[in-house]
């Protein structure tokens, strides 16, 4: 079913059917999108039933519809309007009726680039809040003083202002600083998703930036706040404190490598120098340590997927004495954990090449080695061996084979 064929059968049982959300704001971006969700107005639920008998159905608080419309599962919903009656995002009263409008169903979304739809048959283009505007002005702005009412759209802005390297007005900076108290008690996969997002974008530092200016940073990523002011040997660092080094290698490891896990581990790799002792600095000694407590820490906060738990873990174990090793044993140990992990080892390369400015040739050829390495196993072991002995001589070999490469 083509959009055009989906919206005349809902306007022949008395609706219409609108394009919303990333969708139109893309459209005026000059980006395809991703995904469309759609809005119908004017239409019962029984009636739409009958229409789409054998639409799936899901959503616990109003309706959502899963349509296949242009050969892509998309999102179908009421037109709706909410009352905020608690606190987070279950204190809503939610309405969705016929008589519900697209500009009441507009006026309760988060920024006015998402506030914007699209009359499908007629092509018209509704626009209350100068959503059109705003998206060529490369702005981000609180629709109304409804902002607030879901906390978590404070972190939708920052990751939006990254996203689209937008600038996020005053008057909407102000609106997310009154999301702290409640940000504080959201459910912690909330503010991970957000997280994860980000640094999915080009440059994640905006989002940390667009959270501090709102002072917001110490309520959701305190661990990151701690970087602030922590000054670091200027011969090493002379962008600044850990926390501009911190967000500068985040955004050159973006510029790399796409994956957010690795991204993570990037923001991750100098945590610890957070909680450096003042009467230390500009040093940071055994920071590596203390960072494996703090990333420990953030877990228990937030729950952190386990996989990227163990790779910031490894990042931040190995991020200052992996360039600097000298022994074969000890980078043939290295280069063994590292294929541990489930990624690759240009992964792991990328954070130190831009954290070192540079890799040692043992790191630069670190997947050759490691594919080298791995052709040594249990059956080259002579037939005497058993146990542990077996493990010691596959040990050995190893060694043996990385020093025959001469890779030095």
């Amino acid at each position: 079913m083509t959009e055009i064929e989906f919206a005349k059968k809902i306007s022949a049982a008395g609706g219409k059917a609108y394009l919303v959300g990333g969708a139109v704001r893309d459209k005026f971006r000059g980006v395809a999108a991703h995904d469309k969700d759609y809005c119908i107005t004017g239409l019962d639920e029984k009636i739409f039933n009958k229409v789409f008998a054998d639409a799936p159905k899901f959503g616990k608080s109003f309706p959502v519809y899963s349509i296949e419309i242009d050969d892509a599962p998309c999102e179908v919903a009421f037109a709706r309007t909410e009352r905020k009656i608690g606190t987070g995002y279950r204190g809503f009263e939610i309405l969705f009726a016929p008589n519900v409008t697209i500009e009441q169903d507009l006026y309760r979304r988060d920024t006015t680039i998402n506030a914007m739809a699209i009359e499908i048959l007629s092509g018209e283009l509704v626009d209350p809040f100068g959503g059109r505007e705003d998206v060529l002005n490369k702005k981000i702005r609180a629709v109304s003083e409804h902002f607030t009412d879901d906390p978590v759209r404070a972190l939708r802005a920052a990751r939006q202002a990254a996203q689209f390297d937008f600038e996020i007005c005053e008057e909407t900076i102000e609106a997310m600083k009154l999301c702290g108290e409640e940000l504080s008690h959201e459910p912690t996969e909330r503010i991970f998703n957000e997280l994860e997002t980000a640094l999915k974008t080009d440059k994640p530092s905006i989002f940390f930036r667009s959270l501090e200016r709102a002072n917001l940073l110490e309520v959701t990523f305190p661990e990151i706040a701690q970087l602030r002011g922590k000054i670091q040997p200027k011969e090493f660092h002379p962008e600044g404190d850990a926390y501009e080094h911190t967000l500068k290698i985040v955004d050159d490891v973006a510029a790399i490598n796409p994956k957010p896990i690795i991204r993570f581990a990037a923001l991750m790799h100098d945590i610890g120098k957070g909680t450096t002792p003042e009467e230390i600095l500009p040093h940071h000694y055994l920071h590596e340590k203390r960072g494996l407590e703090v990333l420990k820490q953030m877990n228990k906060r937030i729950t952190l997927p386990t996989e990227w738990k163990k790779i910031a873990a490894f990042v931040i174990r190995e991020h200052m004495r992996s360039p600097r090793l000298e022994k074969a044993g000890k980078i043939v140990d290295l280069l063994l954990r590292l294929h541990s992990l489930k990624i690759n080892a240009k992964d792991f390369c990328d954070i130190i090449r831009i954290d070192n400015h540079g890799l040692p040739i043992y790191l630069e050829r670190a997947q050759e080695i490691i594919d080298e390495l791995l052709k040594i196993g249990g059956k080259d072991a002579p037939p005497e061996l058993t146990g542990a002995e077996v493990g010691n001589w596959i040990h050995v070999a190893r060694i043996r084979r990385f020093v025959d490469m001469k890779i030095f």
